[in-house]
């Protein structure tokens, strides 16, 4: 996200002919810390813009949770339909509604599951597990269905936890594992796509009315360039080839680590990827949330990400 967001300050001021020039501030500066209170810091205009995940945006917008709703969305494929489609759309229209204007979809990826203890391939392996995930609401209801011991606790608490056993593991995308190591505290990773955790880039409303029009046109078409780059590194090794070129040939960029899940398993971890058998059990045992969450999120957004993924 980070360097999403520096591509998409260099774009802006490019495009722009310097007229318009963003300074970014990384791990939630503005914020104090309280990734929760983004959009709304950004509809009163005390911040202009934002790069930034919907899980953060979604106490405030309750549709995001369509993304957290538990192995509903699963793939790439499926994300990009729910993001270009009528579900999109929808979001979109909701953060107009609280003075935020939605410029483009970025990525921070799907979330897969760490821990110290065991192989996870079935809900019955997460029982008893004492796993730091997201405070988000719909997060905890998911682990606690699965029988698991979900705690929300910021990440140094959290790295302490584990070296002291206190805590058996964590949720987390691909980009967010390798940089932190966690290999250093766990042996075992589950990919299993859970949830995923698409990123919005998002400006103040009464700000970007007052644009002249060629502006708007101008930071439009930087947050999507931007996105574009942000995505393929969030997927790059995850979806074959595919985001690996796009990085090399659109912006001649080469990934570090161009396997993350080779580099994983050379760090000493056991990577596991569920069959559709395994993975069918994991949407049964989840499958009570969902009585509990379409109406919050809105049955009629719900139908229409379902129809996004059938086209």
């Amino acid at each position: 996200m980070g360097d999403g967001a520096k591509k998409f300050a260099e774009l802006v001021k490019q495009k722009t002919n310097g007229r318009i020039n963003i300074k970014p501030y990384y791990g939630s500066a503005l914020l104090k810390g309280a990734q929760l209170k983004s959009p709304q810091m950004v509809a009163t205009g005390v911040i202009d813009c934002a790069y930034e995940s919907t899980i953060n945006s979604s106490p405030v917008i309750p549709e995001m949770n369509i993304f957290s709703l538990p192995f509903f969305i699963n793939t790439f494929e499926n994300l990009d339909k729910l993001e270009s489609g009528e579900t999109g759309k929808a979001i979109f229209k909701a953060m107009d509604k609280v003075g935020l204007v939605g410029l483009a979809w970025a990525e921070n990826g799907f979330r897969q599951v760490t821990n110290s203890k065991r192989p996870i391939h079935r809900p019955e392996d997460l029982k008893g597990l004492r796993l730091r995930v997201v405070g988000s609401p719909i997060f905890i209801d998911t682990f606690r269905q699965l029988g698991a011991d979900p705690v929300n606790m910021n990440w140094g608490d959290a790295v302490t936890a584990f070296q002291q056993g206190v805590v058996d593991g964590q949720e987390n995308p691909v980009g967010v594992l390798i940089p932190v190591q966690i290999f250093q505290y766990h042996k075992y990773a589950t990919f299993w796509n859970y949830l995923v955790d698409p990123v919005i880039i998002y400006w103040n409303k009464k700000q970007w009315n007052a644009f002249p029009k060629e502006i708007q046109k101008a930071i439009r078409e930087a947050a999507q360039e931007s996105a574009r780059f942000e995505k393929a590194l969030c997927r790059a090794g995850l979806d074959g080839d595919k985001s690996l070129n796009i990085l090399k040939k659109e912006f001649n960029y080469t990934m570090k680590v161009p396997d993350p899940v080779k580099f994983l398993e050379s760090k000493g971890m056991t990577v596991t990827f569920l069959s559709d058998k395994e993975r069918n059990a994991f949407v049964e045992a989840t499958k009570p949330l969902y009585k509990k969450w379409i109406p919050k999120i809105g049955k009629d957004l719900y139908e229409k990400a379902k129809a996004d993924m059938s086209k």
